[in-house]
C-alpha cells in the first residue's frame, strides 16, 4: 500500500482513495476520453440445466449500436459508436463519459443452440439467453435398483 503525506507525516491512504486508485488507474475504463481505454465489457455467466446466461455490463449504450452476431461457432458481441454532432453553443470543460466502441467473442460448444440464441438490452445490462440442445441438457432422474 502506498503512503501518502498529512502534515508533513506518513500516512495509510483510507480505502475511498483507494477505491478511488482503482477506479481511475484500472485499464478497463478511461477517464480521460483517451480512444481504445475501454475495448470490452465485463461479462456474467450463468449456466441453468436449459441455458447459459450471459449479461454484458453496458450502461449507456444504445441498443441499436449493439450487435448480436454468431457465426462459425462463435458468439461475437460487439458496440460501435456513433460520431454524436459537437454543439457550438456551449464548451465541454470535463468529459468523464467515454463509451468507446469494443468487440467480445465467445466461442460456443456444439451442446449449443444457436438459432434460438436471444438478446435483450434494459437498464444497462444486455442479456443474452444462449439455449443448450435438448439432448445435451442434464438429466437428473432416481434410478430403481432392481
Amino acid at each position: 500500500m502506498t503512503l501518502v503525506k498529512l502534515n508533513g507525516a506518513p500516512v495509510k491512504k483510507s480505502y475511498a482513495s483507494i477505491f478511488d486508485e482503482l477506479i481511475n488507474d484500472w485499464s478497463g475504463f478511461g477517464t480521460d476520453g483517451s480512444a481504445g481505454k475501454w475495448n470490452t465489457a465485463p461479462a456474467n455467466i450463468h449456466e441453468t440445466k436449459d441455458a447459459y446466461h450471459l449479461e454484458l455490463s453496458a450502461p449507456g449504450l444504445k441498443k441499436e449500436d449493439i450487435k448480436l452476431n454468431v457465426e462459425d461457432g462463435i458468439l461475437t458481441i460487439s458496440y460501435e459508436k456513433k460520431e454524436s454532432n459537437t454543439s457550438e453553443e456551449y464548451k465541454t470543460v470535463r468529459r468523464e463519459f467515454t463509451y468507446n466502441s469494443f468487440k467480445r467473442s465467445f466461442t460456443l460448444s456444439d451442446k449449443i443452440n444457436a438459432a434460438d440464441i436471444q438478446g435483450k438490452y434494459e437498464d444497462g445490462i444486455l442479456k443474452v439467453f444462449i439455449p443448450k440442445k435438448p439432448d445435451a441438457q442434464a438429466v437428473s432422474k432416481q434410478i430403481d435398483i432392481q
